[in-house]
């Protein structure tokens, strides 16, 4: 399995690849969109981005120099029509400097891309919600080389899609950024938190009351209170346990890293570190993270989880189950049995 990480400036290139890095992504916000738009809308994040052509240029040639690929990054949640064309000239810039593959979140940016654009790997981001084969062949019919699963696919859904659809690569998330809800189907942006946050992390305010205008009993209330408490508790896993990390640096919040003996067998290509505008020392641990869980494939399903679940010191957080991308780990006999419906289907 390849190891996929996020970049946003040509000096993390090295240092990444270094660290066990096969391929990066990043996105661009050039001074010509701005000009034109009035706006950043290239692709879903507001930061993080690359913001000039010399930029993107030099991490493409710092990449492939040390033999990596980097993909850049469409996916905002909606283009016009002239932004649609606007993205077309973009690729074919970024096929020309030698650039890999674009990651696209339109299905029809995807069919344009195909149809009218440059000779370039074309990979669905998980923003199109691939759950099922009938929607990786239908994305490969468009064009796509490869599918990015969402988040809240399940290692058995992945398992079944990529052995009934051989004939394209698949790529699924290891690391940081939980999206709370479905994220193709979320239409806001990640703001920083001095401008709002996320809309998710909202701070409203709520009161609940009976369809029935009966007064709410006080064990109604204890119960509803405490839902509320467990919300809140889960939201604060969902964004990296507040961003905090251990004394070695190791980043908590949304891990799969349980999960990689499973996806090393269900033939997946890829996995993913998200994070495009985290610190450079961020996600220099999460690769190392990444790396290390590798390493330790070879040494059965169980070793490598326990290596997993003790690499942060806080077994408490992984039996929570809410920093888990992939809860079904968790289930009893889970590590015995994946792995044998696995070699099967090899």
């Amino acid at each position: 399995m390849k190891i996929i990480a996020p970049i946003s400036k040509a000096d993390e290139v090295v240092p990444l690849a270094q660290a066990g890095v096969d391929e990066f992504y990043c996105g661009i916000v050039p001074p010509d969109w701005v000009e034109r738009f009035n706006n950043s809308g290239v692709n879903r994040r507001a930061f993080g981005n690359l913001s000039t052509y010399d930029e993107l240029n030099a991490v493409l040639e710092a990449a492939h120099r040390l033999d990596r690929r980097v993909s850049l990054v469409l996916n905002a949640q909606h283009y016009t029509e002239e932004q649609m064309a606007a993205l077309l000239d973009l690729a074919g810039r970024f096929a020309g400097m030698g650039g890999d593959a674009l990651i696209v979140g339109d299905m029809g940016l995807l069919s344009l891309l195909a149809e009218a654009g440059p000779k370039i790997r074309l990979h669905v981001s998980s923003l199109l919600s691939c759950r099922n084969s009938a929607a990786a062949e239908l994305y490969r019919g468009l064009g796509a080389d490869r599918v990015i699963f969402p988040r809240d696919v399940t290692l058995r859904e992945m398992a079944a899609v990529i052995d009934a659809t051989p004939d394209i690569e698949f790529e699924a998330f290891i690391l940081n950024d939980g999206c709370v809800f479905e994220e193709g189907n979320c239409h806001t942006i990640h703001l920083p938190g001095r401008m709002g946050g996320p809309i998710c992390m909202d701070r409203y305010q709520v009161a609940h009351a009976r369809v029935d205008g009966a007064p709410l009993a006080a064990d109604e209330q204890e119960a509803l209170a405490a839902n509320e408490e467990r919300y809140q508790q889960w939201l604060w896993y969902r964004f990296s346990c507040g961003f905090s990390v251990t004394d070695q640096g190791y980043p908590f919040g949304p891990c799969g890293l349980c999960a990689m003996p499973f996806l090393d067998l269900s033939k997946l290509t890829a996995v993913k570190i998200a994070g495009r505008e985290g610190a450079t020392p961020r996600k220099l641990k999460s690769v190392e993270m990444v790396r290390a869980m590798r390493d330790r494939l070879v040494e059965g399903a169980a070793a490598a989880m326990s290596f997993a679940q003790g690499l942060r010191g806080r077994q408490d957080l992984c039996d929570s189950g809410y920093m888990c991308y992939y809860r079904e780990v968790l289930e009893p006999g889970f590590a015995d049995t994946a792995p044998a419906r696995a070699r099967r289907r090899g």
